[in-house]
């Protein structure tokens, strides 16, 4: 145990207290820690008696009347670090304010707050992240107060190729108005280049808060309710050349019949990837993801400047020294992904009415539809108009890194993180299409190296109590971070249980990691393992039905103090929770508004999570 600063008093807890609370206290995130913190402060000032006493060495935090609350809720860390960027303005600027995850928010202080800002991400088709469900539900509940005294601003980040763009973001800006609360103005809303939205509104916001605060805290400094974490060497804006120590294919050749838009030409291809970290200070625990910078494949480039009818060495001049078009379109422009922006923009050249037809409002479908079964290179292909480079490098979005669930266990592998990277390939419109990250990392030698940074994942973590058993539900390369889970309770003898259910299209071609899977059951590491291949008969069997037929030991499980975690894409995850919605009524008599709150009530607790995508 560390010794105490001098400058703290002896402990005026009891022995026999101390272990209780540090019981209550495990598995809190350090925002909740810190605002445990400031509240203990608080209830210890209103305690205290009516005498002089000597001023403590920690300023205490101020009445939350006087401060700004920032709550955020992330799927990815993009909202996450949109928050943390607008808390470091308030603090920079000396007025007080604290950060708050959406589901460490209490919600009984919502009738307290006087000026609210909330940064959001939209999750999929208008979904929340899972870490602001119950907050979004709780607002949108009849319980909600309220909130003639608040004042709110609310940033949304998603992603302008779905067609409920900022959708959460939006309702929650509605919401808060139909509450009573005051908008101090408009909703931002960021695309994949964040900053370009997210940058004034931070400005906005601080100036309001300015305003606000000013009287409240007329001192030049106040002290800040989180401590400030020195910067990382490598992050998000700082990534590290990471070497490729292993570029293995997972998958074998496609079985007899297979079609193309399966498998690719030679079988689809699943790539496990090694990368050393060693020399950059980075760390992950299992469940972060690791953010990969990646290069747009040369053939892609070859082909939207052919669609285009540019020539690749055009000088571009946008903000600074003129750079190719070639340069602009390898590295700093996302290629791949349709965006309204740019739908907009196309429509706007070519005079294509029914282009401009499928960006209306009511067309959500249409558009929906079009994003899903087209790049942009088939959108030029589609709907020729006339290009000059700087117009298409302007209406193209800045590229937004990758993110993939990190395969691994430091405490296993090392200075290394694993990745499981499926190869995107399929034709299309006569053409062959590709995915850009995929593209990138598969073609990666041995000695070759990608530019990384850890993006973590506080809220998909392996249970802090090793005696815990977990369910595993992680389908294709969903599977990923739970070869790092069964790794990392190997590696520390957790002795609760670990059972996994996988599943993939083929036996024979599909079964990532099964000599891994084979032996961890062999050596006690995993001591369950149910597959699902959904072509290998007539009928089609995926995860969400072998659930099913495991219901009673499912439900046992989680009665017995189980965590579900799930991880994949986002259509799985919405079956597999259908799936937990008819365990928990059938082998819980409960009824489905009662099993609905009993998933509600495990995920409150941390105890049922998501990484979906």
């Amino acid at each position: 145990m560390s010794a105490q600063p001098a400058s703290l008093p002896p402990s005026p807890l009891p022995e026999d207290r101390k272990a209780p609370l540090a019981r209550a206290l495990e598995g809190l995130d350090a925002p909740s820690l810190w605002w445990l913190s400031g509240y203990a402060a608080g209830l210890a000032q209103a305690a205290a008696p009516a005498v002089a006493l000597a001023k403590p060495s920690v300023a205490a935090p101020p009445a939350a009347s006087l401060r700004a609350t920032v709550v955020y809720g992330s799927q990815t860390g993009n909202a996450r670090r949109a928050a943390e960027q607008l808390l470091g303005d308030l603090e920079g600027a000396g007025l007080a304010a604290r950060l708050v995850r959406a589901d460490a928010y209490p919600t009984r202080e919502l009738t307290q707050e006087k000026l609210l800002f909330v940064v959001i991400s939209t999750q999929g088709e208008g979904d929340p992240p899972d870490d602001s469900i119950g907050f979004v539900e709780f607002l949108n509940g009849k319980r909600a107060p309220k909130l003639a005294e608040l004042k709110f601003a609310v940033l949304g980040l998603g992603d302008s190729s779905y067609a409920d763009f900022c959708g959460i973001a939006r309702k929650l800006d509605a919401r808060l108005a139909a509450l009573g609360a005051q908008r101090l103005f408009a909703l931002g809303e960021a695309d994949l280049d964040i900053d370009t939205a997210a940058a004034p509104w931070r400005r906005q916001a601080l100036e309001q808060a300015r305003e606000l605060l000013k009287s409240a805290t007329p001192s030049a400094t106040v002290t800040p309710l989180r401590p400030h974490a020195s910067a990382a060497a490598h992050s998000h804006d700082k990534p590290f050349a990471a070497e490729i120590l292993l570029n293995q294919r997972l998958t074998g050749r496609a079985p007899k019949g297979a079609r193309y838009g399966e498998y690719g030409a030679v079988g689809k291809d699943v790539r496990h990837i090694e990368l050393s970290l060693e020399g950059s200070g980075l760390h992950y625990e299992p469940g972060d993801a690791l953010g990969i910078r990646h290069r747009n494949p040369a053939a892609l480039v070859e082909s939207v400047l052919e669609a285009a009818k540019l020539d690749g060495n055009a000088d571009v001049a946008i903000d600074g020294e003129p750079r190719p078009l070639h340069e602009w379109l390898s590295d700093r422009r996302e290629l791949p992904r349709l965006s309204r922006p740019f739908l907009a923009a196309l429509a706007e050249r070519g005079g294509d009415a029914s282009l401009a037809a499928l960006l209306q409002p009511e067309q959500r479908a249409g558009f929906a539809g079009l994003v899903d079964t087209h790049q942009l290179v088939d959108a030029l292909r589609r709907w020729p108009a006339a290009w000059d480079a700087n117009a298409l490098v302007s209406a193209l979005r800045a590229p937004t890194t990758r993110l993939y669930s990190i395969a691994s266990s430091r405490k296993r592998v090392g200075d290394e993180a694993h990745l499981t990277v499926d190869v995107l390939r399929y034709d299309a419109h006569g053409h062959a299409h590709g995915g850009a990250a995929s593209g990138f990392l598969s073609a990666l030698d041995e000695g070759d190296r990608a530019e990384v940074f850890v993006e973590a994942n506080e809220r998909f973590r392996v249970p802090a109590d090793a005696s815990r058993d977990i369910l595993m539900v992680g389908p294709g390369t969903g599977v990923a971070p739970f070869r790092g889970f069964v790794q990392e309770r190997a590696e520390t003898g957790a002795s609760g249980r670990n059972w996994l259910f996988f599943g993939a299209q083929h036996f024979d071609a599909d079964f990532l990691y099964q000599a891994e899977w084979q032996d961890a059951l062999k050596r006690g590491e995993l001591q369950r393992l149910d597959l699902a291949f959904s072509r290998d008969q007539a009928e089609k069997i995926y995860v969400q039905q072998r659930l099913r037929e495991r219901g009673r030991e499912v439900w046992d499980w989680l009665q017995g103090g189980a965590h579900f975690y799930v991880c994949g894409a986002i259509a799985m995850g919405k079956g597999v929770h259908a799936a937990l919605i008819d365990i928990a009524a059938e082998h819980g008599a409960l009824d489905r508004d009662a099993a609905g709150e009993y998933l509600t009530g495990l995920q409150a607790e941390g105890r049922y999570l998501r990484d979906v995508y």
